[in-house]
C-alpha cells in the first residue's frame, strides 16, 4: 500500500551480526567523534522547528459544568495553526481543540475513538468506517503511560510520520484524509462515560462516533461499546461499532502462538505489532500494519558517511526499530526517495549500505535532517 520508489521487495531478517562497517569518516566534518557514544540507548522525540515536528496547543476542558476547569492539551501532526483563546473562549467552558485550516474542526464529523498508536489495519479500518458517514477524524488520548505507571516504550509510528501514514489511507477513506486530535488522558480520566459522551456532543458538535468492539472509555474503562451507543442515541449521534480485525496471520514461534496480552483474542492490535517487531519479524509486521514499517532516525553530530555507507547511532531513533539483526532489501528515504539498503542494527548504532553509491553522493545530510528506513 505505501510508496516506495520503484522498488517494491521485502526486508528480510537474517541474523544478529557485528556490524561490516569498521570505519567512518565524520559527516558533519566540523564535528568529532567523541566516546561518549557508547552511552545507553535512549530516544528523542522531535522539537518544534524541526523539519518533522508536531504542533501542539493549549485547550481548556471542564469535568462538569461550573465547576473545576482543566487545562487541556491537544495535538495534531498537520503543523497548522491553532484556535486562539480569548475571554470568551474561557467562559465557554467548552472542549475545544486545534482546528485545521481547510476543516471547520470536527463539526457534523465522525470520530472514530481508540489509541491509534501503530496506526495498524484495524485502525485503518475504523476510520474507513468513519469516512462512510462524514468527515473521518482520530480522537485518541495520549500521555496513559505517564498516568497510569507504565513503562515507557517507545512509538510504533514516529510522531513526525503520523501524517504520512493517515495520508496513505486516503484510498481508503473515500479520497479523504483522516485529520488525528490527541487530547492529554491525565486531562479526562475522571470523567463518566456520560460526561464524555456529553462533550463530544456539546463541544465538538461532531455527528456519530465508531469505536470497536472492544473499546472501553470513561473512570477507569467502566463504559464497554454498547453503553457507548446507548449514550449517544440519548444525546442524537449516531454510533457505529466495528468488529475487530483479526489477526489471519495466526504467527507462531518454536511451535507457540504467544500470548501478547490477557485482552488478546487474536485480533490485530499494536502489542501484537511489538511483538513482532521485538523478534525481527518483518514480514509478520508488514501484513499487520498494511504497509512497510518505517524507522525515523535523526542526523546528528554523531552520525558519520563514507561513500556508500551510514552509520546511526541508536539514540538518534525517533520511533521502535526492529530487532537487532542483519536486514536486506530496505529502503532509504530523505523526504525522497534515495535507494535499496542493507541495514544492520547493533547494539548501540544502526549502520546503513546503500546498493548505489551514487544514491548518497547527490544527497547532502545535514544535522537535525530526518533519515527514514523502510522495512519489508
Amino acid at each position: 500500500m505505501e510508496r516506495g520508489g520503484a522498488a517494491a521487495l521485502a526486508c528480510t531478517f537474517r541474523s544478529s551480526s557485528p556490524s561490516p562497517v569498521s570505519h567512518w569518516r565524520p559527516l558533519l566534518h566540523s564535528r568529532i567523534r567523541p566516546s561518549a557514544t557508547a552511552r545507553a540507548p535512549h530516544f528523542l522525540l522531535p522539537t518544534t522547528g524541526r523539519r518533522c515536528s508536531y504542533y501542539s496547543q493549549k485547550r481548556f476542558l471542564d469535568t462538569s459544568k461550573g465547576l473545576k476547569r482543566f487545562s487541556l492539551t491537544t495535538s495534531s501532526p498537520f503543523g497548522r495553526p491553532g484556535v486562539s483563546l480569548n475571554d470568551e473562549d474561557l467562559v465557554k467552558d467548552k472542549l475545544l481543540i486545534d482546528c485545521g485550516e481547510d476543516q471547520d474542526c470536527v463539526l457534523d464529523g465522525i470520530v472514530a475513538l481508540g489509541k491509534f498508536d501503530a496506526l495498524h489495519i484495524g485502525h485503518r479500518e475504523l476510520a474507513m468506517h468513519a469516512s462512510k458517514s462524514g468527515n473521518p477524524f482520530l480522537l485518541s488520548f495520549v500521555g496513559m503511560a505517564e498516568v497510569l505507571g507504565w513503562e515507557y516504550r517507545p512509538p510504533i509510528v514516529a510522531h513526525c510520520d503520523r501524517k504520512r501514514v493517515l495520508s496513505s489511507w486516503a484510498t481508503y477513506c473515500r479520497n479523504v484524509v483522516p485529520l488525528e486530535y490527541q487530547v492529554e488522558f491525565s486531562k479526562v480520566r475522571y470523567l463518566t462515560p456520560h460526561q464524555f459522551v456529553e462533550k463530544l456532543s456539546g463541544d465538538l458538535r461532531i455527528k456519530g462516533v465508531v469505536a470497536g468492539e472492544n473499546y472501553r472509555f470513561g473512570y477507569k474503562a467502566s463504559g464497554d461499546a454498547a453503553e457507548l451507543v446507548k449514550l449517544c442515541e440519548e444525546f442524537g449521534l449516531s454510533a457505529f461499532i466495528v468488529r475487530s480485525v483479526m489477526d489471519t496471520a495466526k504467527r507462531s514461534y518454536n511451535g507457540a502462538t504467544p500470548a501478547v496480552n490477557s485482552s488478546d483474542k487474536g485480533q490485530v492490535s499494536s502489542s501484537r505489532v511489538r511483538h513482532a517487531l521485538s523478534v525481527g519479524d518483518i514480514e509478520y509486521v508488514s501484513k499487520l500494519l498494511g504497509r512497510k514499517h518505517r524507522l525515523v532516525l535523526t542526523v546528528s553530530e554523531y552520525s558519520f558517511k563514507e561513500q556508500k555507507n551510514i552509520t546511526v547511532p541508536k539514540s538518534s531513533m525517533l520511533n521502535m526499530p526492529p530487532a537487532d539483526g542483519f536486514y536486506e532489501n530496505c529502503e532509504l528515504f530523505n523526504g525522497g526517495y534515495l535507494g535499496l539498503c542493507r541495514v544492520v542494527i547493533n547494539t548501540e548504532t544502526i549502520d546503513i549500505e546503500m546498493k548505489d553509491e551514487s544514491s548518497l553522493s547527490t544527497n547532502p545530510f545535514q544535522e537535525d535532517q530526518q533519515l527514514g528506513i523502510e522495512f519489508g
